[in-house]
């Protein structure tokens, strides 16, 4: 499988599930560091992961690995992950800071029922 083979429909869902997962165990920042690291030597990695393919195969069977490796034989899909990453971070701040002020409103009208 080549990256030529993936639709950019695909290439946005992939994206799309690995910026969610990063974000859930916050990892964001890490995560950018290492990718704008490895960037360079991304089709390094690419080639690294179709070697081991076989080997991975014998474990599981399933097509997201072949899909990983087409994926991440661009740099422009890495820039795109990066960039996904950063818009799911802002996204989940912002609901943490929505339910941080939802509790402290409720707090403080329990606190004004007391008295």
């Amino acid at each position: 499988m080549f990256a030529l083979d993936l639709t950019e429909k695909r290439k946005a869902e992939l994206c799309n599930s690995i910026a969610e997962k990063v974000v859930q165990f916050r990892l964001s920042p890490l995560a950018i560091m290492m990718i704008e690291t490895v960037k360079p030597l991304s089709f390094l990695g690419n080639q690294l992961m179709v070697f081991f393919a076989p080997m991975v195969g014998a474990f599981t069977s399933s097509p997201v690995y072949e899909e990983m490796t087409a994926f991440f034989e661009e740099r422009s899909n890495l820039e795109m992950l990066i960039q996904k990453i950063e818009e799911v971070e802002g996204e989940w701040i912002k609901k943490e800071k929505e339910t941080k002020e939802a509790r402290k409103k409720a707090r403080s009208n329990k606190r004004g029922r007391r008295k």
